[in-house]
C-alpha cells in the first residue's frame, strides 16, 4: 500500500482529536492557493495525455518546478516517479498521481524521522531567531513565545535586533500583548550585550525558555553574520551551552529566495530548523521540499497567518494532503 493510500486513511480517521482536526483544517485552508495551483495543473496536464510518454514527464517536471519544489528536487522526484511507472507497465496518466504523492513523501523523508520539536532542555533552554528583515520574524517570535507560553513555561524574550527603528518597540508590544518579559537595549546599542544581559537574567531568574531577536541587517553581510557568530558565542560563555535551536525565518512567497538567503547564514550560526511563514499568501507551497532537498534543515513550523495562533508544527502528512486534496478527483 502507498503513501498516498495510507495518507488517505489516516486523513479520514474518525478516531482524530478536535486538536488534529482544527490542525488539519489549517493545513488545508492555509495551502489553499498552493493546492489550486498544483492540483488544476496536473489535471490539465491529464486531460492532454492519453498515455504517459516522456513528453508527459518533462511537463510534470515543470509543474513541479513552478511549484518552486526546486529544480534537482523536481528531476528526483520525477525520474522516481518514471521507474516506478516502467516498473508497473503504467501507461494510463490517471494513475500517475498517486505514485507522484508517494515519491513527494520520500523525498522530503529521506528515510529520516521528521523532527519537528525543539530541542528543549530540562533546565534553561535558549532559541535564536535568525532571518532578515520582511519575513515576518518579529511576528513569529511573538507566536512561539505565545504557543510555549500556553504550554505552561516561563518564557523571557531578548530583544537582540537593536538596528532596525522600531523593532525592539514592536516586540515590546508583542511582548505586552503576549504576556512574557523582555530584556532591552537602547536603540543602536550593541545587540551582543542585550543577549548577554538576558542569558543572565534567565539563568538567575529560573526561566524555562529564552527567546533572542537578532540584528536583521546591518551595514554589509558580513557585519550581519558577524554580530550573529557573537551572539551564539556570549549565549556558549553565559549560559554554559550553545542555543538550544537556531530558528530561520523564511517567507514562502520568496520562493528560491528564501533558499538562497538560508545558505548564507549558514556561516555565522548552525541552523537546526526553519519557520516558514505566508504559507496562506503563497501559490507555490512547494518551497518546502526544496528547503528540506536543497538545505537538509528540517522545517519545524508552518506559519498560515497574522493571529498568535497561526503557527503549527510542521506535519508532512497534513502539509501533503493539504497540497493535494481533490487531487484523486481527477484520476
Amino acid at each position: 500500500m502507498g503513501f498516498f493510500t495510507k495518507l488517505k486513511e489516516k486523513i479520514f480517521n474518525k478516531n482524530k482529536t478536535e486538536k488534529q482536526k482544527e490542525v488539519q483544517n489549517k493545513y488545508i485552508s492555509g495551502l489553499d492557493k498552493s493546492r489550486k495551483n498544483f492540483v488544476d495543473k496536473l489535471a490539465e496536464l491529464k486531460s492532454r495525455y492519453n498515455k504517459v510518454d516522456e513528453e508527459y514527464f518533462e511537463e510534470l517536471e515543470q509543474i513541479l518546478i513552478l511549484s518552486d519544489v526546486g529544480v534537482q528536487t523536481a528531476l528526483n522526484i520525477v525520474e522516481a516517479t518514471r521507474q516506478e511507472v516502467k516498473l508497473k507497465n503504467i501507461s494510463d496518466p490517471g494513475l500517475i498521481n498517486e505514485i507522484l504523492v508517494d515519491k513527494m513523501f520520500i523525498a522530503y523523508a529521506n528515510n529520516d524521522v521528521v523532527d519537528t520539536e525543539l530541542n528543549l532542555s530540562d533546565d534553561l533552554s535558549i532559541v535564536m531567531v535568525v532571518g532578515v528583515n520582511g519575513v515576518g520574524k518579529t511576528t513569529s517570535i511573538a507566536k512561539l513565545c505565545h504557543r510555549y507560553k500556553n504550554k505552561g513555561m516561563k518564557v523571557l524574550l531578548a530583544a537582540g535586533d537593536t538596528f532596525r527603528a522600531g523593532a525592539v518597540s514592536q516586540l515590546q508590544i508583542w511582548a505586552n500583548r503576549v504576556g512574557v518579559d523582555i530584556v532591552v537595549g537602547k536603540e543602536n546599542s550593541d545587540p551582543s550585550s542585550v543577549i548577554y544581559d538576558a542569558v543572565n537574567k534567565a539563568k538567575n531568574e529560573h526561566y524555562d525558555l529564552l527567546i533572542c531577536d537578532t540584528a536583521g541587517r546591518v551595514q554589509t553581510k558580513q557585519n550581519l553574520m558577524d554580530e550573529l557568530a557573537k551572539m551564539n558565542r556570549i549565549i556558549t560563555k553565559v549560559s554554559g551551552h550553545a542555543a538550544n535551536d537556531v530558528l530561520l525565518i523564511i517567507d514562502a512567497t520568496t520562493g528560491q529566495n528564501g533558499v538562497l538567503q538560508a545558505k548564507a547564514f549558514f556561516d555565522a550560526v548552525h541552523v537546526s530548523g526553519i519557520v516558514l511563514t505566508k504559507m496562506d499568501s503563497t501559490s507555490k507551497g512547494g518551497i518546502i521540499l526544496a528547503i528540506k532537498d536543497e538545505l537538509n534543515i528540517p522545517v519545524k513550523f508552518v506559519c498560515f497567518g497574522e493571529q498568535l495562533d497561526d503557527i503549527e508544527e510542521f506535519d508532512l502528512d497534513n502539509y501533503l494532503y493539504g497540497l493535494t486534496k481533490g487531487m484523486e478527483e481527477n484520476q
